[in-house]
């Protein structure tokens, strides 16, 4: 026998211990709603438990109380909502990440709080935008991020000075372009080269001198025809060339020397 054989003779061999010692084999075994091996709440597998749940979906809440943590996440993708909020409090993230994808509104805000960061954004993927401004804070830069993801047009500003520049990256993404102006000047040249690449042309101007050359390069972008002229003198190479594109010059001349 091979040791794949070997293996499958002894899986099904647990299975059937697991099923002789199951209290559900006069139930869901003997109406084919469970399956060893293959839908099984006894399992350790979470497939098993998630096939068994969608087929027997009247045991999900029995389940929030059961003693494993993967039946109980699993059993919170099941059961009824209103029987969830409940474990919030589970001592258990995974358990808990779960009830955060179930609640909605108020119920969902409690868990704004949760020291886990992947159950925060679950938080901040799902909550209504009038409730986000609560997360503003997070001690997660991830989450604010997620916040400034979905936050409305009117709240971004309150993140436009956020300490990471990844979250202020995307704050600059998604403020209207007449309201960009107040983060021309953000220390770190990423943000100011997506600022620069959305900004209104006159504004855009303003950036043609930034120190960085990808943000004079985004800003050329946007920046009016006449304003370009003097970034064919630019001492970086693809700022030059990117200029002389879009003034339509065949070969961007090579910077003047001062005397």
């Amino acid at each position: 026998m091979s040791r794949t054989e070997a293996d499958a003779a002894s899986s099904a061999a647990s299975a059937d211990r697991r099923c002789g010692q199951c209290a559900l084999r006069e139930d869901t075994l003997a109406r084919g709603t469970c399956a060893p091996g293959e839908a099984c709440l006894m399992a350790d597998s979470g497939r098993q438990i998630d096939r068994f749940m969608a087929r027997n979906v009247q045991w999900a809440e029995r389940c929030l109380d059961d003693p494993y943590w993967e039946r109980r996440a699993i059993a919170v993708r099941w059961a009824p909502a209103e029987r969830v909020a409940r474990l919030a409090d589970d001592p258990d993230e995974t358990v808990r990440r779960a009830v955060a994808s179930r609640l909605e509104g108020d119920a969902l805000l409690r868990l704004a709080r949760d020291p886990d960061r992947e159950v925060r954004l679950t938080v901040a993927s799902r909550l209504p935008p009038a409730l986000l401004e609560r997360m503003i804070h997070d001690p997660d830069y991830a989450v604010r991020r997620q916040v400034a993801r979905r936050l409305p047009h009117g709240r971004l500003p309150r993140l436009a000075d956020d300490p990471d520049p990844v979250v202020r990256k995307e704050v600059a993404r998604r403020l209207p372009a007449f309201a960009l102006a107040r983060m021309a000047a953000d220390p770190d040249p990423q943000v100011r080269a997506v600022v620069a690449g959305r900004m209104l042309p006159e504004a855009a101007a303003a950036l043609l001198t930034d120190p960085d050359w990808s943000v004079r390069a985004a800003a050329l972008a946007q920046a009016p025809l006449e304003a370009l002229y003097a970034l064919l003198d630019d001492p970086e190479p693809d700022v030059r060339a990117l200029a002389a594109e879009r003034l339509g010059l065949a070969v961007p001349p090579p910077p003047r020397r001062s005397s």
